[in-house]
């Protein structure tokens, strides 16, 4: 199964995590990972008068702050998973990867909020069960 994990690198991701290594349905050698992290977009202004290499660097090295740890976890699993760190909004760019991956599952730490919270402040997991056309297993 070609699986597809939005992280960030908070408690949630890390919750996330010990739920897959806790069950061996979905985590093993049997499935296609791969990791997505939304970096936050530098804002236009300050990104205008960055050069292009200075501007990507700092995209890379936000996106392996989140992966170097989670990276680490799967190759002491054993197992290999594909890092793709991309600048955007968070729920747009995990939807937009897995249709281009066409992954079957993505998988995501959620905060947990209630409706009243959900409503007022809007979620990135909200978005995402909204726009995916794929299943999506929220870890609370």
């Amino acid at each position: 199964m070609k699986i597809l994990l939005a992280v960030d690198g908070s408690a949630y991701t890390k919750r996330m995590l010990a739920y897959l290594a806790a069950h061996d349905e979905w985590l093993g050698a049997q499935h296609d990972y791969t990791l997505v992290h939304a970096v936050p977009v530098v804002p236009p202004r300050a990104a205008a008068v960055l050069d292009k290499a200075t501007l990507k660097s700092y995209y890379d090295d936000s996106a392996e702050k989140v992966f170097k740890p989670i990276r680490t976890f799967f190759q002491r699993q054993g197992i290999a998973a594909r890092c793709i760190g991309k600048p955007g909004p968070a729920a747009e760019t995990i939807v937009a990867q897995a249709a281009r991956d066409g992954s079957e599952l993505i998988v995501m730490g959620s905060h947990g909020h209630g409706a009243l919270a959900r409503l007022v402040l809007g979620s990135v997991a909200t978005k995402v069960v909204a726009e995916s056309k794929v299943p999506v297993l929220l870890v609370r």
